[in-house]
């Protein structure tokens, strides 16, 4: 049990340093653990996709090797990269550090927002105030931020992006973007989105995860351009809960896909397809297999909130699907933690 008035500690799954390494060369999340299990597990897959010369697969190994070795250094390394960024990086629009005000949120979003914190709200009346995208998949669409907090928020990371200093991946699959912890905009952003207005509505849309808050979250700003990323394949998010907020600039394609939840995946037939609209938030269950389509013309900056319960992923790592290897990690980890979480019943989630 947490000492009472002590700062949570969070944790990753130790399940990170082997499970569900991205190779976009193959198009394949893999599970590595050393040069024979590769073989074992993958070797006729790999030769199907284009591993098929001893140089392919040791360059293969090579990759894996590293990217464990990344996943490993990874907490250190985007702690000392955002102490840096603190001590020397001056931003282009500083009202964007400001504590979160209603006046940078769509009219819409405060509405749903405000509805779902009151007394007697129920899903009916939450989902007269969204766009639902598709009932049975439980997808929806809000509008979030104004036209004029995206245009500052975005000309921000430009203004960062231009910077000398380090940056960090924005995840395992992205290479292009800012992830907002880093560049000190977790506390005045994303925790007052997360805790004031996502909390009470995401509990209606997504009633499961009502046996415990909302507690952390995974904040970062990926970027499609020509000669950078410019699709994103096919994969489940490290969270409970999604939100993708589209931030601009002028862009043509990229449109998201939808098809079943990982925990029962089904042949892609007929995917569910939503453009991007600025401003605009797309509300899903992290297990959602979902990807992005590849860009056709321009630049396209989105917003991405991984929401996390650990008092679900306590008892489920959704990673590796097995009780998590709780390992100390900085910040909010991966969301877990070793408190002994709120029942909640993981069959449900399904």
């Amino acid at each position: 049990m947490a000492t009472p008035g002590a700062p949570r500690r969070f944790c990753r799954c130790a399940c990170f340093c082997s499970e569900n390494l991205y190779v976009a060369r193959y198009g394949l999340h893999l599970r590595f653990r050393g040069k024979q299990q590769l073989l074992r597990d993958y070797g006729p897959t790999l030769r199907d996709r284009g591993c098929v010369s001893p140089k392919d697969f040791q360059q293969l190994l090579a990759e894996l090797e590293q990217e464990v070795e990344r996943r490993r250094q990874l907490g250190q390394e985007s702690a000392a990269r955002k102490a840096l960024i603190a001590g020397s990086y001056r931003p282009a629009r500083p009202e964007v550090y400001a504590s979160l005000q209603d006046v940078a949120l769509a009219p819409e979003f405060l509405a749903a927002a405000e509805y779902s914190a009151s007394p007697g709200a129920d899903l009916k009346g939450l989902l007269q105030r969204l766009e639902t995208l598709s009932e049975e998949k439980r997808i929806y669409r809000v509008p979030v931020f104004t036209a004029s907090f995206c245009q500052a928020l975005l000309e921000e990371l430009e203004h960062f992006e231009q910077s000398d200093l380090p940056k960090g991946r924005p995840n395992t699959m992205n290479n292009y973007g800012v992830l907002l912890h880093e560049l000190g905009l977790d506390e005045p952003l994303v925790t007052p989105l997360r805790e004031r207005f996502l909390q009470p509505l995401m509990a209606l849309l997504y009633p499961e995860y009502r046996g415990g808050p909302l507690d952390s979250h995974r904040a970062f700003v990926v970027k499609y351009a020509p000669g950078q990323d410019r699709e994103l394949a096919y994969h489940y998010d490290n969270a409970e809960l999604t939100l993708n907020v589209a931030l601009g600039k002028a862009f043509t394609g990229g449109a998201l896909y939808f098809g079943g939840l990982f925990q029962a995946p089904a042949a892609l037939t007929e995917p569910l397809e939503v453009e991007h609209v600025v401003g605009q938030g797309i509300l899903h269950r992290g297990g959602q297999l979902h990807g992005a389509r590849p860009l056709g013309t321009g630049e396209r900056w989105n917003l991405v909130v991984w929401l996390r319960a650990s008092a679900v992923r306590n008892r489920l790592c959704p990673m590796c699907c097995r009780k998590p290897d709780l390992v100390d990690d900085e910040g909010f980890g991966d969301g877990f933690t070793r408190e002994e979480p709120t029942t909640v019943d993981v069959c449900m989630l399904t």
